[in-house]
């Protein structure tokens, strides 16, 4: 299997992988984090849901224009039929209508195609077969928390792979809950229509650059995906244990709502044009730090603030084409990432700094925005596991400082445009740490900026200084810090994180949003073209439906790692508007 070969669904309650062979192979129901239904990306043998010709050969696939819908088209010597799939999404009666339901629309374009259908839910993680019981228009599957249907106008006898002809236009819901409510036609013509109007409607409302649109909508409406909107939580991805490179060992759970990268988020989001994701965010950060009074906050949660993540690794699991382990929960949850006080101040400074958003002001989100601010001035420089979550001994990591800094910095502007007699002590704070970071971080022996204090490792994340404005442009140990990072990290066209051993060896593979941040740190220095010329390689981590996964082997042509992975096409967003000319230069 191959991660180019996916394509994404969902309605930000939860998502889908469908490969081009017309299977399911990724879906966790009800939500994110929950156990898989349907599972055979990670195991042949865990479940599955597939629509394709009795030959089993693959069919191109790619997205209705501007949305989420997904349709794979089978070319077969009898004919040619095309399976449509989406997660029914709109607003119905003034509130958003995410029903936990997977449609599947199959359809003849010629010919008189024959079709298999196979639908075999396993029950999560035990990979139990769940007992079927046969319904007038489908199955109900049993043993799950909450009822599980499939309603059908196809012959339930023909739902366990038997092939027959496609006459006319077929369909199936999968529904998690109450069973569908009228006949499938109907209903399944209504949600694809409604749903496909919601998504182009939702670009349509999008800012995008004059440059690199296509690639920018595509990330656009896949960050949206990861959006879980019952708490405002944002996942990182929605698979577990896609290695980052092959037998490498690194298979981590990323379907957990990381601080840091929720920000991120958040950020591009803005660019775009849209801001309720914030605000949901900000109230998931409202609950998960009235759980911490100290503000000893956990790195991610669970979509519903829990913490209450354990790794373990699951034995009866193959794994990504054999390629394990397989885990469920991550250990990343008990470190110390002290970055994330600085980016967490950055996501909610917009509410105090924006007028269009001065109604979400309450005493509330000031009082944890100072929190946050004077937790991150207090654990500056002391040592944590940074940005890369290293599993070694940790050392006080320059990023982590860096975003610290960034917090007093914009807590003195919040401060001063409050009026409320506290920059100055903010601004002092700032001053102090940036000083610390000048002394401590810079490595004369690289001649820029090291990962920590006292080392002389290159880290990609201090690409960060540039967009921060943590130095002028033309500051030389800038200038300095951004060449060294793009000469020594770079590989086939693409950056490293780093090139040193994390605790788990050397990382061997490209990490997408590296490259985009040197787009970034390129043209805040003035590189403007430079930066445009790496932006036009972009298509070489891009599937054929321009998603990214987190990892790219660039010389191998292969993607790696959790997919699609939220960082990589917030970076790849926040590179486009970097560097494309304002439309008023064009216009």
């Amino acid at each position: 299997m191959r991660l180019e070969d996916l394509g994404l669904i969902g309605n930000c309650q939860f998502a889908a992988l469908v490969e081009s062979s017309g299977n399911v192979v990724w879906c966790c129901l009800p939500r994110f984090d929950s156990e898989p239904v349907f599972g055979s990306l990670l195991d042949g043998s865990g479940g599955q849901f597939s629509v394709n010709p009795p030959e089993k050969i693959a069919g191109k696939q790619c997205y209705a224009e501007n949305s989420n819908i997904l349709q794979t088209a089978f070319e077969t010597s009898e004919g040619v039929f095309r399976v449509t799939d989406f997660a029914p999404r709109f607003q119905r009666n003034g509130q958003m209508f995410r029903p936990t339901q997977l449609v599947r629309i199959v359809e003849p374009l010629h010919g008189t195609p024959q079709v298999s259908v196979r639908c075999e839910p396993t029950l999560g993680w035990s990979k139990l077969t769940p007992a079927r019981q046969q319904r007038p228009h489908g199955i109900e599957y049993r043993g799950y928390s909450a009822q599980l249907h499939l309603d059908t106008d196809i012959p339930v006898e023909c739902l366990t792979g038997k092939p027959f002809l496609l006459t006319e236009r077929k369909h199936l819901l999968l529904t998690w809950g109450e069973p569908c409510a009228g006949p499938p036609a109907q209903v399944c013509h209504e949600l694809h229509a409604e749903t496909l109007r919601y998504w182009q409607r939702w670009v349509k409302h999008c800012n995008i650059p004059t440059r690199y649109q296509r690639e920018v909508i595509r990330s656009a409406l896949a960050l949206k995906l990861h959006c879980f909107e019952d708490t405002g939580a944002i996942v990182a991805a929605v698979t577990t244990s896609v290695p980052e490179s092959a037998g490498s060992g690194r298979t981590w759970d990323y379907r957990y709502c990381w601080l840091r990268d929720a920000y991120y988020v958040m950020d591009a989001l803005r660019l775009l044009g849209h801001f309720e994701e914030r605000e949901h965010f900000i109230q998931y950060l409202l609950k998960v730090s009235a759980n911490a009074p100290e503000l000893d906050l956990n790195p991610l949660y669970r979509v519903d603030g829990g913490s209450d993540l354990e790794e373990r690794i699951m034995d009866n699991w193959a794994g990504f084409n054999g390629d394990g382990p397989v885990r469920v929960g991550n250990a990343a949850a008990r470190h110390r990432q002290h970055d994330v006080f600085g980016e967490l101040v950055l996501a909610m400074s917009p509410i105090f700094l924006d007028e269009r958003f001065s109604q979400e002001r309450s005493p509330a989100t000031l009082d944890l925005l100072e929190r946050l601010t004077q937790k991150a001035i207090s654990v500056a420089g002391t040592p944590c596991a940074g940005i890369w979550e290293v599993r070694k001994q940790w050392e006080p990591q320059t990023f982590s400082s860096l975003m610290c800094w960034a917090a007093a910095n914009r807590m003195a502007r919040i401060e001063s445009a409050l009026g409320t007699g506290r920059a100055e002590g903010y601004r002092q704070a700032a001053a102090g740490l940036h000083g610390q970071i000048t002394t401590n971080g810079w490595s004369g022996e690289i001649n820029a900026f090291a990962g920590s204090y006292g080392g002389r490792q290159l880290d990609a994340a201090l690409l960060q200084m540039a967009p921060l404005r943590f130095l002028p442009a033309d500051d030389p140990r800038l200038v300095q810090t951004v060449d060294a990072i793009h000469a020594g990290l770079m590989r086939d066209g693409w950056l490293m994180r780093y090139r040193d051993d994390d605790g788990l060896g050397v990382p061997s593979v490209a990490f997408v949003i590296c490259t985009f941040w040197l787009v970034e740190a390129l043209v805040a220095t003035g590189r403007s073209a430079e930066a445009r010329g790496i932006m036009d390689r972009v298509h070489e981590v891009l599937s054929p439906l321009g998603l990214m996964a987190e990892d790219c082997d660039v010389a191998g042509r292969r993607l790696w790692g959790n997919f699609p992975q939220a960082y990589s096409h917030v970076g790849l967003i926040r590179a486009a508007f970097a560097a494309s000319p304002h439309w008023s230069e064009l216009l």
